[in-house]
């Protein structure tokens, strides 16, 4: 079958794909876009996550018919995303004190995101979101393999919670495993990355 959709802002064409194929594999094999990697392919691990019509899910449990004609974010794409959603005054630069609530960006929001024609496919050449800035400053990337579904998940929180609580911090980042930082590096950085959003609100 063929899969239309868009991905990154840019619309996209996966030809020849069967019944089973995972978006995961389209998004790596076919797209060359390697930032989602294929870790337990069991949706346990997060390290696949990407935004679908702006929802985390684990790409390697959707199957690739199932995005036609719909919006996927990747970690490459993440940076021009949340810098979009800054300028349009809402998601996790709306915040001060309390958060965001439930407002967040709507799926119509996130379905209208389109990127800037000079913006690089790969996410190369952009400037870092937050979230990726914070990564980098707290030390926060040993390996790097489960990297790239940790900020997409800390994007979508500090989306919908500006201020979020440790223990909001965890809840969200529950389904992503990772084996090298023991955790701690991760908080401090989604902590900065929040503190950093309410400072340019």
């Amino acid at each position: 079958m063929r899969v239309n959709f868009t991905v990154n802002g840019r619309q996209q064409e996966a030809d020849d794909v069967w019944e089973g194929e995972s978006l995961l594999y389209v998004l790596r094999e076919r797209l060359g876009l390697p930032g989602s990697k294929n870790a337990c392919e069991q949706g346990e691990c997060g390290s696949c996550t990407v935004r679908l019509d702006g929802v985390p899910v684990c790409s390697c449990l959707v199957a690739a018919g199932q995005v036609e004609g719909r919006d996927v974010v990747t970690v490459e794409g993440l940076a021009d995303f949340a810098k979009q959603r800054e300028e349009h005054g809402h998601g996790g630069a709306c915040g001060t004190g309390g958060g965001c609530g439930a407002k967040g960006v709507t799926i119509d929001e996130a379905k209208r995101w389109t990127a800037k024609p000079g913006d690089s496919q790969t996410g190369e050449g952009v400037e870092l979101s937050t979230i990726q800035q914070a990564f980098i400053d707290a030390g926060a990337v040993q390996c790097g393999f489960c990297t790239p579904g940790l900020l997409v998940q800390a994007d979508a929180l500090l989306e919908e919670n500006a201020s979020p609580s440790d223990q909001d911090i965890r809840e969200a980042l529950s389904g992503n495993l990772c084996r090298c930082t023991g955790y701690e590096k991760i908080l401090d950085a989604v902590r900065l990355a929040a503190a950093r959003q309410s400072e340019a609100v």
